[in-house]
């Protein structure tokens, strides 16, 4: 039997669509079907950016409590240890098993190399406490050098990050697939990569990419992105579906860096309008709307009362009218948050994903 639970195994065999309805006390949690293992990723996860160690292991074990099965996490996000706490003490408590839960990880920019694949893998591993993940994502497309002591990046006294301007996604994709072969990964992807980087990828891969994961929210709603995933069966994964709220502060506090846009999505009358008809939060307008679209979405909050509100979005639909009046808010581009520029010379790498051509050949 393979890590995915028997329960969830009759799940599939049941349906063939690839979007699971189920109703059980996991607030009729949906799940999409990934590519080439059918493994069910549940559409709603836990974000974990920006959570530290000492606040984000009782929100994780308390979101597992509330009926959560999907964590997001990342080697950059310095919290694998208390999320692989928590999750351990989750289980070790009679509350689930691992087979239950989705757990994905990410391969950081300073180990965006083959030779460190299993490098940081392996580590990762140790940290969560756990013998596979779900889902291993290559974080982004640029590499820098690392300090092998901190396993930070090195900056130069300019202060602009020192570039590894070797990235090579083929041979790193090359490892993480005998890593899946091994049983070390369920499933493979990508994150912050344009489309020409990730058909490169698809071209050469045995295993190709499952899950995509990208910034996209309503007014960055990715729809050349969305189309090229669909007709290449890649699962869309939305960070910042809400916009982000507290990343400028973040990136002000730490960087030094204020982003031009910085959407007060939750404000917007169209959304508002809508959650007082359904007698919701706009929260939960955004995140069902991204979800009614088979995007998959990883909210993050710490706060118990977010979190259960974040959950209660699968007991209604949006009517086609609604649907379209969200989709109108689309501003494209001129909307991204996250291009990466806090990160001090990142432009000049080759593989910088907004400065190349975006477009595949397909």
């Amino acid at each position: 039997m393979t890590p995915v639970s028997k329960f969830t195994s009759w799940l599939r065999w049941c349906f063939g669509n690839s979007v699971i309805h189920y109703h059980s006390n996991l607030k009729n949690m949906k799940y999409i079907k990934l590519s080439q293992t059918n493994d069910l990723m549940p559409t709603l996860g836990l974000g974990t950016w920006q959570a530290p160690p000492d606040v984000v292991e009782s929100a994780v074990y308390k979101a597992l409590d509330l009926g959560y099965r999907h964590l997001d996490t990342a080697f950059n996000y310095n919290n694998e240890e208390a999320i692989g706490t928590a999750v351990t003490k989750w289980i070790d408590d009679g509350k689930g098993a691992r087979s239950d839960l989705f757990i994905t990880t990410k391969l950081p920019h300073v180990g965006n190399r083959a030779s460190d694949v299993r490098k940081f893998l392996n580590l990762q591993l140790e940290r969560l406490q756990m013998n596979y993940v779900d889902l291993y994502l290559i974080h982004v497309p640029f590499g820098f050098k690392c300090d092998p002591i901190s396993l930070t990046p090195t900056v130069k006294e300019t202060g602009d990050y020192e570039l590894d301007m070797d990235t090579n996604h083929g041979l790193t994709w090359q490892v993480m697939e005998e890593c899946q072969k091994e049983g070390l990964i369920r499933n493979l992807g990508l994150s912050n990569f344009n489309e020409k980087q990730t058909e490169n990828i698809i071209k050469n891969a045995q295993l190709k990419p499952q899950v995509l994961q990208v910034e996209l929210h309503a007014y960055f709603q990715q729809v050349q992105l969305r189309k090229f995933c669909e007709d290449n069966h890649i699962v869309l994964t939305a960070y910042a579906p809400l916009g982000s709220p507290g990343a400028k502060t973040h990136f002000v506090t730490k960087y030094k860096y204020s982003p031009s846009a910085f959407p007060d999505l939750l404000s917007l009358p169209e959304v508002k309008g809508i959650a007082d008809r359904y007698g919701k939060t706009p929260a939960q307008i955004l995140l069902h709307f991204l979800v009614q679209e088979q995007i998959v979405v990883i909210p993050k909050s710490t706060n118990e009362h977010r979190l259960k509100e974040n959950m209660d979005i699968y007991d209604f639909e949006l009517t086609p009218e609604e649907m379209d009046s969200l989709r109108k808010l689309d501003k494209g581009e001129d909307a991204r948050i996250f291009n990466f520029l806090f990160w001090k010379g990142v432009e000049n790498h080759p593989e910088h994903p907004f400065k190349l051509d975006q477009t595949a050949e397909v």
